[in-house]
């Protein structure tokens, strides 16, 4: 597969590694943020409106729908194949792990936007159900080892791969 498969091995280790750690971490940050909200509820000064109701529910929706889209269009076949062949292992274990970070950061950014309708709304609801939904997707990005592990014995072929920077 790779001419140093020891090399190769440990590269794949820290990266999924290193992705795990973001995305534990950032389940621990959409925890706290619930906390927060669940603390801060009676020190909310209200600003009801339906204007802002209505779209920061289609907005946590939409980017929670997106995200599973954004992994499916990242994780395709086709798209794997072409990066494995012209990348090589390296190049496809780069792309999980960045595609794994990218979709930690949405359901962050989800989260975020939940605690920011808590705030205007003075409603902890919008916190508790987006970090529903980021921990979701959350869950749903987890890095497995024995995933990326397969991918890599799938799509990894490193007699075609051209030497990439970067």
């Amino acid at each position: 597969m790779d001419p140093n498969p020891v090399e190769f091995q440990s590269e794949l280790v820290r990266r999924q590694k290193a992705a795990a750690r973001t995305v534990l971490g950032l389940v621990v940050a959409v925890i706290l943020l619930s906390l927060v909200a669940f603390v801060s509820r009676e020190r909310l000064n209200p600003f009801v409106t339906s204007t802002l109701d209505v779209p920061l529910r289609i907005i946590l929706l939409t980017m929670g729908l997106g995200s599973i889209v954004w992994r499916r269009t990242k994780f395709q076949a086709m798209r794997l194949q072409d990066i494995g062949a012209l990348q090589g292992p390296v190049g496809l274990v780069r792309t999980l792990e960045r595609t794994t970070i990218q979709l930690a950061i949405l359901a962050a950014a989800i989260a975020i936007i939940g605690l920011v309708g808590t705030v205007l709304m003075a409603n902890e609801f919008y916190t508790y159900t987006a970090s529903a939904i980021a921990l979701i997707v959350l869950l749903y990005a987890y890095p497995i080892k024995a995933s990326w592990e397969r991918t890599v014995n799938r799509f990894g072929d490193s007699s075609t791969a051209k030497p990439t920077l970067g």
